[in-house]
């Protein structure tokens, strides 16, 4: 079965007055590309993090957002710089005794001074919160896993539908294919005919060059048989599930070069109208194949 690479997975957990909030959303994306959004305090964990990841998914574009409700793993305190509050008080007090200013300092005076405090953070190592987070992790990325599955199985039936109808497309071409030859037998026998009228001694090389170019021209059978053989190859990739996405990327663009080369060989009114047809199925698979891990 194959996978998607759309996929949303969330979890939320609770340890030591924290609460812990992973979110995984993921995206189709060409190879894998993981992206962490993390509290600053938490930076340490973003290989594993990373590790963890690469263990759910292949390929796409993984955004995973962790967010900590609570002191985290960070423990603050208060700092005072005392040297340079008691010189914030002679000064008020010799400002007072300058210019004869009535009035105590009160505690609500120096609250207002901003430099001598500071908050500062310093960061606790907590095993138990490591654990309880990398856990919540695994979670949403079991969660994102999950709905990739299941896009996936939508995603494949598309693309199986789309290949049996253009496995339909491809069995009327190989039918016409009979019809066109004839068609141009009877255009090769008319143009001998033409050249019969004249000396064909004379012009017997060009004749049969002529033949052999009209022969040519008309002729799908290889072009048919190589597209059964992408169908075949189509269809036994996607059943194999797993990482599968450029493969059948690459045996889609082999599919629309021999359709193309068909619509180019023949003037077949039919067939014309069956290629068009048959370019549309084989774009919608090609737009499909794109979100296939």
């Amino acid at each position: 079965m194959v996978k998607s690479m759309t996929g949303y997975g969330r979890a939320v957990s609770e340890k030591n007055d924290n609460r812990l909030v992973v979110e995984v959303r993921t995206v189709n994306h060409r190879f894998l590309d993981l992206s962490v959004k993390l509290p600053r305090t938490l930076l340490y964990l973003e290989e594993k993090i990373k590790k963890k990841a690469k263990k759910y998914f292949m390929r796409g574009r993984v955004d995973i957002f962790i967010k900590v409700e609570g002191d985290g793993l960070t423990k603050r305190s208060l700092a005072i710089d005392w040297d340079l509050m008691d010189q914030y008080i002679k000064a008020l007090n010799e400002a007072k005794i300058r210019y004869q200013l009535d009035g105590d300092i009160e505690v609500e005076d120096l609250l207002q001074l901003e430099e001598p405090f500071d908050i500062q953070e310093q960061e606790e190592e907590d095993d138990e919160f490591e654990q309880a987070l990398l856990n919540t992790l695994e979670q949403a990325l079991n969660h994102a896993f999950e709905m990739r599955k299941e896009e996936g199985k939508a995603l494949q039936s598309d693309l199986e539908k789309h290949i049996h109808q253009m496995n339909a497309l491809v069995t009327k071409l190989e039918e016409r294919r009979e019809v066109v030859i004839d068609y141009y037998r009877e255009r090769i026998k008319q143009r001998i005919e033409e050249y019969a009228q004249e000396e064909i001694a004379a012009e017997e090389s060009r004749v049969l060059h002529e033949v052999a170019l009209l022969a040519e021209k008309g002729d799908i059978s290889e072009e048919v048989t190589r597209l059964f053989s992408h169908i075949d190859q189509f269809l036994t990739t996607l059943a194999k599930g797993q990482t599968v996405g450029r493969k059948l990327d690459f045996i889609v663009q082999e599919m629309l070069r021999e359709t193309n080369t068909i619509g180019s060989k023949s003037n077949d009114a039919k067939i014309s109208s069956w290629v068009v047809t048959l370019k549309s199925e084989i774009e919608k698979i090609k737009e499909q194949v794109q979100n296939v891990e």
